[in-house]
């Protein structure tokens, strides 16, 4: 087993500042890499605010970049996105001014690629069977049901 070292405050703080400024983080990452560190709570609250008040660490900023990236890099829906944030203890303020960043119109058409793209892979010839298949894909990755199945209609006669 590894030799955990000990840490003073100071040299946390300086940790933690790099490990925000590389990627936005949220609270409950910066909380969990300062407990990995055996970091008393005192020190911990002390270093959260120190964070903030320099802008390493805002949350408003980190659920905006989340919702982005997981939008168009991993093509996820809203409600896979939401649901992420809400694990990682984000407001109910932050989460709908993340979702803002998502273009209504980018939104629709990344849904009628993936399901186009998706639908094309699937072997499988029954109809229904194609349907189920396409649905269960697109309500993994978080897309709104009524906006999947009106795809589904679309898509599979």
């Amino acid at each position: 087993m590894k030799e955990q070292r000990a840490y003073s405050v100071e040299e946390a703080k300086r940790k933690l500042e790099g490990y925000c400024a590389y990627q936005d983080r949220c609270h409950k990452e910066v909380v969990t890499k300062l407990r990995e560190m055996r970091m008393i709570p005192e020190a911990i609250d002390q270093i959260v605010v120190h964070l903030i008040n320099e802008n390493f660490l805002n949350e408003e900023r980190f659920a905006q970049s989340y919702a982005r990236g997981k939008f168009s890099i991993k093509k996820w829906g809203k409600r896979r996105i939401v649901n992420e944030l809400k694990q990682r203890n984000i407001s109910k303020y932050n989460i709908t001014t993340a979702l803002k960043e998502i273009d209504a119109e980018d939104y629709l058409s990344t849904l009628d690629a993936l399901a186009e793209k998706r639908i094309s892979q699937i072997t499988e010839r029954n109809p229904m069977k194609r349907k189920k298949k396409l649905a269960d894909y697109l309500l993994y990755r978080g897309w709104e049901s009524h906006l999947v199945y009106e795809k589904l209609k679309e898509l599979v006669p």
